[in-house]
């Protein structure tokens, strides 16, 4: 089957790539969080250098790992799927575990290597994405079914979201029902099984936020006119910025008025000191990274790896907009880094591994593909 970009030069194909696309679009959000950080952590107690060397390493640790998963032979990692979902089911069981697991502000998400800590829902994101693009690539010829192409799926993106949902951790648990159901419904399962189980998932969280009083407090500060403490800063945080902004290190929020200013809630310190053509620059990156995303997944040679790619590139679409519908008070509070900017070295660690994988489908991508019926054969029988 001839590549639709076979008539064009070899460094042009190079240069002009949907992953390249994307690589230069993490780079340039990597280097605007590192500056803006810098700025947001200025007055802190620790010293401004404090969180940047932690993200300065954290941004190298991503590219290490971006480069090793770039080079990785993704069909021979497919042998070890069920291990790696294992071993982080293991690590989601054992951040509930007292004096194992690391207890922050209520929620256990953490778990600590000496001076190290992981968050170790983020690394399940990717272990749900990943076992998920391998079962339904072996099983996309029974998708129709229930118990194959419905039930078993469903129960691997439940097993993972309900123990995030333990920590507790609902928007992350949310966030990779959603992906699930995306992958799910892509690789050709049914609407009358897929739209009961979005309605019940709806309720579910209803009810979960029902009965805890902090997020039902939330909930209701956000559908009332009085808006949150922390919202009310950031949206002054945007209105104070203007269109210039107000200059690097010349922000307010970050004496203390805006909580969290240096994570969650670093996109409104973007719009208070470089003002709306950053805060919109940021919004069209993300947008570029998603568009770069699909005209990939276009060039994929079988189910599992477009699976596989569709996952990364909604793993960072879908937190990227959580993220800044909550700062802008379109969403309710969540706590959510926004991917590439936020100070956090787990977040980093996992958007490294998504850009290595899109990486490597793009240099595998454009070598000689099997012939179809070869390669159904082999994804079927794998």
């Amino acid at each position: 089957m001839r590549s639709a970009s076979a008539g064009e030069p070899a460094h042009a194909r190079n240069l002009f790539n949907p992953a390249t696309v994307i690589v230069v679009c993490a780079l340039a959000l990597a280097c605007l969080g590192l500056t803006i950080l810098f700025s947001a952590s200025a007055w802190f107690r620790q010293g401004p250098y404090f969180y940047l060397n932690k993200q300065v390493m954290g941004v190298a640790a991503a590219a290490v790992l971006c480069f090793v998963v770039s080079r990785v032979n993704l069909d021979y990692a497919r042998r070890y799927a069920w291990w790696i979902a294992g071993a982080l089911g293991v690590l989601l069981v054992l951040v509930l575990i007292p004096h194992i697991g690391i207890e922050v502000k209520g929620s256990k998400r953490w778990l600590g290597f000496g001076s190290l800590r992981l968050q170790v829902s983020e690394f399940a994101k990717l272990g749900l994405v990943f076992c998920l693009a391998h079962y339904l690539a072996l099983n996309q010829t029974r998708i129709g079914e229930f118990k194959r192409g419905y039930a078993i799926p469903i129960g691997i993106t439940f097993g993972f979201a309900g123990l995030v949902v333990l920590e507790p951790d609902f928007g992350t648990a949310a966030l990779m029902i959603a992906v699930g159901l995306v992958m799910l419904f892509l690789a050709g399962a049914r609407w009358r099984y897929i739209l009961p189980t979005v309605a019940l998932v709806g309720a579910g969280f209803v009810l979960l936020v029902l009965v805890t009083p902090n997020r039902l407090r939330r909930m209701m500060e956000f559908l009332s006119e009085e808006k949150s403490y922390q919202l009310r800063q950031a949206l002054a945080a945007f209105a104070a910025g203007g269109t210039d902004g107000s200059g690097l290190g010349q922000g307010r929020q970050q004496l203390s008025y805006l909580p969290e200013a240096h994570t969650d809630f670093i996109f409104s310190v973007v719009g208070e000191e470089l003002g709306l053509v950053f805060t919109l620059g940021v919004v069209v990156v993300f947008a570029l990274m998603f568009v770069a995303g699909l005209v990939h997944l276009r060039r994929a040679p079988n189910m599992f790896q477009f699976l596989l790619v569709l996952g990364c590139v909604l793993l960072i679409s879908i937190q990227a907009i959580v993220n800044l519908g909550v700062v802008t008070g379109i969403f309710p509070t969540k706590g959510m880094s926004l991917p590439f900017i936020s100070a956090g070295l787990s977040n980093l660690l996992l958007m490294g591994l998504l850009v290595g994988i899109i990486i490597n489908t793009q240099r595998t991508w454009g070598r000689a593909a099997l012939p179809n019926r070869v390669r159904v054969l082999r994804e079927v029988h794998a």
